[in-house]
């Protein structure tokens, strides 16, 4: 019989772990809570210090009766939930379940699940951290307070199934905001001059900068009109060559926030996708004769700071692997965020010595591609910068100037594993220039004025929005992946090329919680909130108080806002065409997933059709249907002939009514990297086209 019972959240870790520590502790899991607040009502008494109530989670009984008999079994009782605020309240309660001491050594945590760290951390168990249980119990009464006072007044006033929260409120208001500047936005005209040049056969680009004391914008014909006039001839002079070195310093390791933005960019993976894969990495992968292995470290994190171990280990791997030269002589200490909590490392993998490549044989092809991401990473965070040698030429022609510009790595340091993505814009490419020097002429083969207009500020992508409110300091790592999920089901938002829209929904619910509940979606007010439940957790405030001081003010809002708001009706709008099934008028109606087509004849007739949006062009398949927009169960726009199932065209790529000017055939729009690109389906003919 084994003398001590581990209890762990997931049963993947729980064999894992029973594995490492031997047939002393049988290690038991509890899958997450055991115990909450009930769902059938508030659960919160606003009358005695926020006092709250919990029950057993419905279905969890099984599993909280054989923990209760395997407890009584046991000498001692480790309670080894994830080392965060949620896993120190699920250990909590636990405690309380089970009738274990919170004050005695019962609390086991680790950071990465591996035979060494478990066997480390049994060594020094500790107190359960009633700090950070506080913490999370008043993150928790203060959503419900929110949730469970505004989403029944929605549901009367506006419609039901609705909800609003702390953050997702405020994301939802980020996402419309946008909207609105975008909406507002009046496009600006400007100008570019672009120069091809050539020297000793080798051509190079230059763009105008100005004359020769100052820089000078261009903003009409009539200014590119006057730079032309000026010039004589197409020979420059070159009067200044600028020669430097230039280092970059690698990215720091992952935290959960630049994981999901990263994944975002490169992987194209949901915050919620990536959460569910590391939580997968981290809990192990069986790996060969090793058996199962947690490859990463814990995935919910807002701390960039690696333990000397991983980093010993990391140099040596990159001195065998790459040299000595490539290893991080010094390290400048990365910026923490000022919220940054620190309790446990960034993300990265267990071992620096699982490359990706001798791990694929054993993961899934998105498990790989994540690991790969995670490791990489990692490798080039302990690496040497890059050394880039940069080149400024101006070219003068007359009282004209042109400048180049070039780079050229010297020294790939960490390129050599590693790139940071970028959001809205392309990756760094390297633009390498001719040997030039001062007072020399090179000749202009081509100059070329083109019209430019400004653009809006792009919709949030999940990867902005995730960097904007870590920014801000809304929210937590745990928080984000549900946080945006939650504004997709309730039907706020619609993703439309990765980017986040608000529907007409969304758009009346921000209104009504703006007017009533303005501290709900005020960032300043969230963010400062969520440094007070950091203060409870440092201890330096009591968690009633928190809450005290917070709803003393709402509960007056919610009152306001019941005997106030005005019953918002959400109109069908006429659809323009008859229902096929019965004849009656068909609606828009807006749905989960935003509007949709449907008989105003319901609930007699139940016809209802996607909403297809024509691009005008003729299929060039049948030659007789028209080609529409249309959306996949993954909400991936893709283009087909309206004569389906009579005509089976489909395509990803968006056709456009001319044909291709080499063969005839179909042109489409294909979505590229670096931007959008014209390319014939049949022949290699490509041009480049303005988005």
């Amino acid at each position: 019989m084994a003398d001590y019972l581990v209890i762990v959240e997931s049963p993947a870790k729980a064999k894992t772990i029973e594995r490492y520590l031997g047939k002393k502790y049988k290690v038991r899991a509890s899958i997450g809570h055991l115990r909450d607040l009930p769902r059938s009502q508030m659960g919160v008494d606003t009358e005695n210090n926020y006092e709250p109530k919990y029950i057993t989670i419905r279905g969890k009984g099984p599993i909280l009766q054989e923990l209760k008999k395997e407890a009584k079994k046991a000498k001692k009782i480790f309670l080894a939930a994830d080392p965060d605020r949620e896993g120190e309240a699920i250990a909590w309660h636990l405690a309380h379940q089970l009738g274990v001491d919170i004050q005695s050594d019962c609390r086991v945590v680790f950071n990465e699940i591996t035979k060494d760290a478990i066997k480390e951390s049994f060594k020094s168990p500790r107190p359960i951290d009633m700090n950070r249980v506080d913490a999370q119990q008043a993150r928790r009464i203060l959503d419900r307070l929110v949730g469970y006072n505004i989403s029944p007044i929605l549901w009367k006033k506006v419609k039901k199934g609705l909800s609003a929260g702390r953050v997702q409120s405020v994301a939802l208001r980020l996402i419309i905001d946008r909207e609105n500047e975008i909406k507002a936005f009046i496009p600006e005209e400007y100008w570019s001059i672009s120069g091809q040049f050539s020297k000793n056969g080798k051509t190079f680009e230059a763009s105008f900068y100005g004359n020769a004391s100052k820089k000078m914008k261009l903003e009409n014909k009539q200014q590119v009109d006057e730079v032309l006039s000026k010039m004589s001839g197409d020979e420059f002079e070159i009067v200044n060559v600028v020669k430097k070195e230039r280092k970059r310093n690698p990215a720091s390791p992952f935290t959960t926030s630049s994981l999901q933005q990263e994944a975002a960019r490169k992987l194209n993976f949901r915050a919620r996708k990536t959460m569910m894969l590391a939580q997968q990495l981290y809990e192990g992968i069986t790996i060969g004769k090793e058996g199962i292995v947690g490859l990463i470290t814990y995935m919910r994190t807002d701390s960039t700071r690696i333990s000397e171990g991983a980093k010993g280990e990391a140099v040596s791997f990159i001195e065998k692997m790459y040299g000595k030269e490539f290893v991080a002589t010094s390290k400048a200490k990365a910026k923490e965020s000022a919220n940054t909590q620190d309790a446990h490392e960034a993300v990265r993998p267990t071992s620096v010595m699982r490359p990706p490549e001798a791990m694929k044989a054993y993961l899934s092809r998105d498990q790989y591609r994540l690991y790969k991401l995670i490791w990489e990473r990692f490798v080039a965070s302990q690496m040497a910068p890059a050394v880039l040698d940069t080149v400024t030429a101006d070219l003068m022609n007359g009282d004209v100037k042109f400048r180049a510009t070039g780079s050229e790595v010297k020294f790939p340091g960490f390129m050599k594993v590693y790139i940071e993505g970028e959001d809205d814009r392309e990756e760094e490419k390297d633009r390498i220039l001719p040997p030039l020097e001062k007072g020399e002429n090179v000749k202009a083969s081509e100059i070329d004025p083109k019209q430019h207009f400004t653009q809006p500020p792009p919709r949030y992508s999940e990867a902005r929005l995730v960097k904007t409110l870590e920014e801000l300091g809304i929210g937590r790592p745990s928080t984000y992946a549900p946080t945006l999920d939650t504004i997709q089901k309730r039907g706020y938002v619609t993703l439309d090329a990765k980017r986040f829209v608000p529907t007409e929904l969304g758009e009346i619910v921000h209104q009504a919680v703006t007017q009533y509940f303005p501290d709900i979606i005020n960032i300043e007010f969230t963010a400062e909130m969520e440094k007070s439940l950091d203060d409870v957790e440092e201890g330096e405030i009591q968690w009633v108080q928190v809450i005290d001081e917070f709803y003393k003010e709402f509960e007056k809002h919610v009152k306001v806002a019941d005997e106030e708001m005005e019953k918002i009706e959400i109109k069908d709008e006429p659809a323009g065409e008859d229902c096929e099934k019965c004849g009656s008028p068909m609606v828009f109606k807006m749905g989960r997933y935003g509007k949709f087509m449907a008989c105003s004849n319901f609930p007699d007739c139940r016809n209802t059709k996607a909403i297809i949006k024509p691009i005008g062009v003729t299929c060039p398949s049948c030659k007789e249907g028209q080609v529409v927009e249309r959306k996949s169960k993954t909400k991936r726009i893709f283009f087909g002939c309206d004569k389906y199932p009579e005509c089976e065209y489909v395509s990803w790529d968006k056709p456009i009514a001319r044909p291709c000017p080499k063969c005839q055939n179909t042109l489409v729009e294909k979505r590229l990297k670096k931007g959008v690109q014209i390319q014939c389906t049949d022949c290699d003919y490509k041009e480049d086209a303005q988005e």
